[in-house]
């Protein structure tokens, strides 16, 4: 498997409608969802980290899953209720962290992507860009060695936008953490090391000069 964080091989999902098999694997988000344990491929396989998610069972892969990546989708998933420090927490809690350690590690993720003045703050007193950094702080804070990202800056205006990708490439290679993101942004498909593109359920590797 050499050191890649994820790797997949002959993947296809369809789902059986009224007798029907309905091929769906021409979706961003479908391959995304795959890639990350969230559903399972009807054939082919996905090995994070070496292990192949098919043979582990829902509790295995859960916890790979909270192990190994981070998540990042077009609108924030914030919980409302909870303070931006309490979002970023909530990654370690679930990993059962010790309370102190988990404000610790999120306050300082939190002050590192430029929101240490609004760790008290609900999402609904942050702005668009201020939400989508906290998202990216808590896909972060269990220092996955993968972040996938639906559209994660597709809600956003081009300025945010600019500096939300800024930040993701800055802890890229400050952190060494991989970012696998599915954009419609040719501009950001051009910061990437590599680009691929997904149509009629195919993959296929732009040159640098096509993206």
């Amino acid at each position: 498997m050499g050191n890649a964080v994820i790797r997949c091989e002959g993947l296809s999902r369809t789902y059986a409608e009224g007798g029907l098999n309905t091929p769906v694997f021409a979706g961003k988000s479908t391959l995304l969802h795959i890639l990350g344990g969230l559903d399972a491929p009807t054939a082919g396989e996905v090995w994070v980290e070496g292990e192949a998610m098919s043979r582990l069972s829902n509790a295995a892969r859960g916890r790979l899953r909270n192990r190994a990546l981070g998540f990042v989708y077009q609108f924030h998933h914030l919980l409302p209720e909870f303070t931006a420090l309490e979002n970023v927490m909530m990654p370690l809690l679930i990993r059962r962290a010790p309370e102190h350690e988990a404000r610790v590690a999120a306050a300082a993720l939190l002050d590192r992507v430029g929101l240490s003045a609004r760790l008290m703050h609900k999402p609904g007193e942050l702005s668009g860009g201020e939400r989508q950094r906290c998202a990216v702080a808590r896909a972060l804070v269990t220092r996955p060695a993968c972040v996938l990202g639906d559209e994660p800056t597709g809600n956003l205006d081009e300025k945010t936008a600019a500096q939300v990708y800024a930040l993701m490439l800055e802890l890229n290679r400050e952190a060494g953490t991989s970012f696998v993101l599915v954009t419609h942004d040719r501009r950001l498909a051009r910061t990437m090391d590599r680009a691929l593109e997904l149509a009629c359920g195919r993959l296929r590797e732009l040159p640098a000069g096509d993206v």
